[in-house]
């Protein structure tokens, strides 16, 4: 029951924000001339959720001196430093769109891990080299996450603004080139941290993993989502890719990320019911 009530403090708090949105910026419950949908105040509120968060993280993957890494606090994790960003993003730029997205999202992600707990043990949890590998990883994933959002996000906006029907949701958006500028900065960000991942993995396999360097289906996906991102890197800087065909990329390899890891953990741990 200490667990449940430990899942359902974040969850709630992300849960109040998100309607406290929909009240104030989609409903016109907001006074006119309102600055931004997310106050200073809901700014801080947001803050003890994404701190009430990673407790229960925490308390999920060190439940003791091991520790443990299932599908459900993968999930829970991944967003749960999405959010971390999206929250230092909001002292710098006004993103009340986003705001729509990842509220319910974190709310879920809060409760994952009560309906996945996996019980997968990294047996290679001591190794400082493994856990500075483990780090980089979930930023990668994390920053990755983040920008499939905001991509989302402006293929939505782009769309309504070229139907002269833009929403209240987004208008609180920053201009697109402005929003563009910053998914590619996040995806260059992330880029260079996946790098680093792939490249501890594959000159430090033995020392991290306890065996030689193999190919299985999630060194593939995560090379092929290493080789898609630095195609719309290329992309963008050689052709000036945006717009439609920079979504299509950013969702590809995002697809092509999440399938290297959390694909393989939800079969193993929900379709064949395995710990390992």
């Amino acid at each position: 029951m200490q667990t449940i009530l430990l899942h359902l403090v974040p969850a709630s708090l992300y849960a109040g924000l998100g309607v406290l949105f929909w009240r104030s910026c989609l409903l016109g419950a907001a006074p006119e001339g309102a600055r931004e949908c997310l106050s200073g105040r809901q700014r801080l509120v947001l803050l003890v959720a994404v701190l009430a968060h990673g407790y229960v993280l925490h308390e999920a993957i060190f439940p003791g001196s091991e520790m443990r890494f299932g599908f459900g606090v993968a999930v829970s994790l991944m967003v749960w430093l999405a959010i971390c960003f999206y929250w230092v993003e909001t002292l710098y730029t006004r993103l009340d769109g986003l705001h729509a997205a990842a509220m319910p999202a974190g709310a879920l992600a809060s409760l994952v891990p009560l309906i996945f707990p996996g019980e997968h043990v990294l047996v290679n949890a001591a190794s400082p080299a493994f856990r500075a590998h483990f780090v980089v990883a979930m930023l990668a994933y994390s920053l990755f996450t983040l920008a499939a959002l905001h991509a989302m996000l402006m293929s939505i906006a782009g769309r309504q603004l070229h139907s002269a029907r833009f929403s209240r949701l987004l208008a609180g958006l920053p201009p697109l080139l402005t929003m563009e500028a910053l998914l590619f900065r996040l995806i260059a960000i992330a880029f260079v941290l996946l790098t680093l991942t792939l490249a501890s993995g594959v000159l430090f396999s033995e020392t991290l993993f306890g065996q030689p360097f193999r190919v299985d289906h999630k060194t593939v996906f995560a090379f092929v989502s290493w080789f898609l991102f630095g195609m719309l890197l290329l992309g963008r800087w050689r052709w000036g890719w945006r717009g439609r065909v920079a979504l299509r990329w950013t969702l590809a390899g995002f697809t092509a990320l999440v399938l290297a890891y959390l694909g393989s953990r939800f079969v193993i741990e929900v379709v064949l019911e395995r710990a390992s």
